[in-house]
């Protein structure tokens, strides 16, 4: 069992680290009273589901002291369960910047300041518990993120997902799009009669488009713009990518030309690559 207590001041970054875990293919809980980890572990255990790597988030909001959260940290481990505290923390002037960017009310108080001074002083002893601290202060949420990952020695074995998804566009583009490529200005093989029965992904088909020298000009032209785009989004702590190339029935240049692309990036080998076809069997 590999457990992470994640705790802190709000507004350091818990939910951020929640995210970055879940990301990692941890299962994720917020706000859960630690005394009742066991039993919920022992809950999915009984519905036939093992659960092997689990985050939880303790909020100051739940009134745990110190005292209680040290028992039940020791309780955990009796039950052969180990879990690593990570405690996230800022300075005052970053959490109150934050709080005001927000707009929200502090947990504790109306006034932030005071807000602020009240729960430091309550977290200090857990905080003096705590396996590994991250401090904020001057990281952004992608930022946060990695750190996370490094601190705890955990990183993404393929990085980030990308879906490469075919479309037609007369069904609609797919509402879950980062990047939308535009192919109908390729010659349409759906205008030859022995093609038009098939999808792109008949070598007749991909023939047809990828040796078309407007195709080859296009992904000259779009591979190291892809690759650009790719690396930044991935920087920025983006976990998927869906990336969405358009035909206008979605079923023979745009199916092609996906498949393409997607090889391209698997080539790259940096990302974990899927692809997805919408619109093929229409």
């Amino acid at each position: 069992m590999d457990c992470v207590v994640v705790t802190g001041l709000s507004g350091a970054g818990k939910s951020t680290a929640l995210r970055a875990l879940e990301d990692m293919g941890y299962f994720c809980v917020d706000n859960l009273p630690l005394p009742l980890l066991p039993r919920l572990i022992g809950l999915y255990r009984d519905w036939g589901q093992a659960l092997t790597k689990i985050a939880v988030g303790v909020d100051v909001r739940t009134g745990l002291p110190a005292w209680v959260f040290r028992k039940s940290i020791g309780d955990l481990s009796r039950q052969n369960i180990v879990p690593r505290v990570l405690f996230m923390n800022a300075d005052n002037a970053t959490l109150q910047r934050r709080y005001s960017e927000t707009r929200r009310r502090h947990p504790l108080s109306g006034s932030v300041a005071n807000g602020i001074r009240r729960e430091r002083r309550i977290l200090h002893d857990v905080a003096a518990v705590a396996d590994k601290t991250i401090d904020t202060s001057h990281l952004a949420p992608p930022e946060v993120k990695e750190m996370v990952l490094k601190t705890l020695g955990l990183r993404h074995p393929r990085g980030m997902a990308v879906v490469v998804e075919s479309f037609g566009y007369k069904h609609g583009v797919p509402m879950d799009a980062d990047v939308v490529w535009d192919v109908r200005f390729l010659p349409n093989p759906n205008y030859v009669a022995n093609l038009r029965p098939l999808t792109g992904l008949s070598p007749l088909v991909s023939r047809y488009v990828m040796e078309n020298p407007l195709t080859k000009r296009f992904l000259e032209h779009l591979a190291p713009l892809q690759d650009f785009l790719l690396d930044r989004f991935a920087q920025e702590g983006k976990s998927y990518l869906t990336l969405a190339v358009g035909c206008t029935g979605g079923r023979h240049r745009s199916v092609a030309v996906a498949e393409a692309l997607a090889k391209i990036i698997r080539e790259n080998g940096r990302f974990d690559v899927r692809i997805h076809h919408r619109d093929s069997a229409r």
